[in-house]
């Protein structure tokens, strides 16, 4: 066969194979463009999930007899004014959009520009397109995309239910809603039944982002959104957070954009993941939005057809920056939890009949929130771990630790004891693991000693309940405190100060471990070797393609140190980041902080509870335990007096 350029249409075809996939994709196509022209509102209308019908109305700048002409030619933009592809400032820019759409459907555009006395239209059937004619219509312009991929029946076969694409159609219509607050937005399906209606957002840019998010998220995220505003070397980072004990099974509501375009980056997954590691099991994620703002010239937008794909020009700062704003508002919302905590558990109680119910029951909330009831945390072998531990970590490494967790009265800390009240380490000198010495812990709690606790966040101890459960008096509603979720907290929160100031105890290998790997995860890994280091796990170069492992952290017993440096030099290629190692040692932290707290079914007296409540007050994100899991739920006392007719 010799040698042929292609006909322009199968060009054109060809093209609009790699840039609408499916109608969803011509959806984002058209509506970044009414988005570039200056639009504050655009409707979309579906039938038949966009098979049938795709019409974009924006109140944009519109275009002229001539812009229609050319907006359907191949490589035709008003885009890209200077030809400069390392300074783009607009959503659009190659200028294959509309011819792609244009030969696999049947498309009319009608289009009028402020001033003209009317509106002008053309047709593109097939590739093939018609001249201008005149037409009426209001300032801006309108895309009907009729008959998708009628010209490649192909593609159609691929395609899914028309509820299937509707869906996709409604994600892409969040996402650019999201990223553009200020516009407004509606999506209308079959027989015009309204999908989604998003007004435009007044306010500041944090405030009508968060109404916005709010809208597509949902309520519970609104309400539970930790502000994130965070700048370094020309980066600014911006958005909203959930609190850990708002968490999903899935990353799906995880959102990242770029000067505005909404994209896909997996250099997002593995910083949230590390800025989350203290307070989440690793198969929870948080809710969040972020949004980055920096030069052009420091980002490539240009790397898929679809242009949900970023190269960041330095990755590691962006991830720092991520890392550090997000650590930084967790911190900073101290020991708050999500509200919907509260909200499930008052919704419990005013139910009547069917038997008993609780808030943390087996399915989903109709609210979206997340069930905690349902999830329960992964952690085969903890025995096994326990017990490897035990067996080969030296005698001076967390047993100390352990011992100053399990003392609930912190005696061997010295100097202060957290608030422990002398009773109280008394009655708790024989440890954690079941019976204990001493007399029998009381349940009369003292009016004299409560009233002084009353004002404190958590307020003054009243009693327990089903020994587990710590009920607890505010000056304005009580607190219902999970004993060992919150010294589980307190004991984990404790080891990373001592991990941080003494460092992780190595264990040298009887005989050194050489692993084989590709020489390019051989030299990935061996580059971070340093970090590492003060990890526990010390590795070597050992040759092209090969590494030698001497040390490996004491905590984590007996470990397949050859698995456990391939997962790290794979997080590296895909994330950016090694970290497996870290993860095993905090889950082993976990496990530990675990095993070392205070027992469900521990009953404790009135001085215990009240040392428990003080020192979950002055120990940081104590709002949660190391799963994701509320501590505690607090219960207004207007909410109380509601649920029995006194407001």
């Amino acid at each position: 066969m010799t040698l042929r350029v292609l006909p322009q249409n199968l060009i054109n075809q060809i093209a609009a194979g790699e840039v609408v996939e499916r109608p969803a994709a011509a959806l984002k196509e058209l509506v970044e463009n009414a988005l570039d022209a200056g639009a504050t509102r655009v409707d979309v209308t579906l039938r038949d999930g966009g098979r049938t019908l795709l019409s974009v109305t924006d109140d944009g700048k519109g275009m002229t007899p001539d812009e229609l002409g050319l907006a359907v030619e191949r490589h035709a933009t008003s885009k890209l004014p200077d030809d400069d592809l390392f300074n783009i400032g607009f959503m659009g820019f190659r200028g294959e959009a509309l011819p792609s759409i244009g030969s696999v459907s049947r498309m009319r555009l009608t289009s009028r520009t402020r001033g003209a006395e009317n509106a002008w239209t053309l047709t593109v059937e097939g590739g093939a397109k018609s001249a201008p004619e005149p037409a009426a219509h209001p300032f801006g312009t309108r895309v009907e995309v009729r008959d998708l991929f009628y010209a490649t029946p192909a593609r159609l076969k691929f395609l899914k239910t028309a509820r299937t694409e509707q869906m996709y159609a409604r994600e892409i219509m969040d996402r650019l809603a999201m990223a553009r607050p200020d516009v407004g937005f509606t999506l209308s399906g079959d027989g015009n039944k309204q999908i989604l209606n998003y007004p435009a957002c007044e306010g500041d840019l944090f405030d009508a982002r968060l109404k916005r998010l709010g809208a597509v998220m949902g309520r519970e995220f609104q309400d539970n959104a930790l502000q994130i505003e965070a700048e370094r070397e020309g980066i600014r980072l911006t958005g909203y957070a959930g609190v850990p004990t708002l968490n999903r099974g899935n990353a799906q509501m995880q959102f990242l954009f770029v000067n505005g375009r909404p994209v896909k980056d997996r250099l997002l997954q593995g910083a949230v993941r590390g800025a989350y590691q203290d307070f989440l099991a690793r198969d929870r994620h948080p809710l969040l939005a972020l949004f980055f703002e920096l030069s052009p010239r420091d980002v490539d937008v240009n790397v898929h057809p679809g242009k949900t794909e970023v190269r960041f020009r330095d990755p590691g700062m962006v991830r720092g920056l991520i890392v550090g704003a997000l650590k930084h508002a967790l911190a900073g919302a101290g020991h708050r939890a999500s509200t919907t905590v509260a909200d499930m558990a008052l919704g419990a109680a005013r139910r009547e009949g069917g038997g008993p119910s609780l808030p943390y029951g087996g399915s989903r909330p109709a609210s979206g929130g997340y069930n905690f009831g349902s999830y329960q945390p992964s952690h085969p072998g903890l025995a096994a771990v326990q017990r490897d531990y035990a067996a080969q970590a030296p005698s001076s490494s967390y047993g100390g630790l352990f011992d100053r967790g399990r003392d609930f009265a912190g005696g061997e800390t010295g100097g202060d004891n957290g608030g422990f009240a002398a009773a109280a380490a008394s009655a708790l000198a024989g440890g954690y693991g079941g019976g204990y010495a001493g007399a029998a812990p009381s349940a009369r709690i003292d009016d004299t000693d409560a009233s002084k606790f009353v004002d404190h966040p958590l307020g003054a101890a009243r009693g327990q309940v089903h020994a587990n459960y710590i009920i607890a008096q505010t000056r304005d509603g009580l607190v219902i405190v999970d004993q060992h979720a919150a010294h589980e907290r307190i004991v984990y929160e404790r080891m990373k100060v001592d991990l941080a100031e003494n460092g992780v105890k190595r264990q040298g290998l009887l005989l050194p471990e050489v692993i084989e790997l590709d020489e390019a995860s051989a030299e990935r890994v061996a580059d971070r070797a340093e970090e590492f280091a003060e990890l526990g796990l010390v590795v070597e170069p050992f040759g092209p393609g090969a590494l030698v492992v001497r040390e490996v952290p004491a905590m984590l017993g007996k470990v397949d140190v050859a698995g456990l440096v391939r997962d790290l030099a794979d997080e590296i290629a895909e994330l950016g980041q090694g970290m497996a190692l870290k993860d095993r040692l905090m889950y082993v932290c976990a496990t530990m902080a675990c095993h070392g707290s205070v027992r469900s079914g521990r009953k404790l007296n009135a001085d215990e509870m009240n040392a428990l409540l003080r020192q979950m007050e002055a120990t940081p994100h104590s709002g949660q335990c190391n799963h994701g899991r509320p501590t505690y739920v607090e219960l207004k006392l207007h909410d109380i007096e509601k649920m029995f007719g006194r407001r």
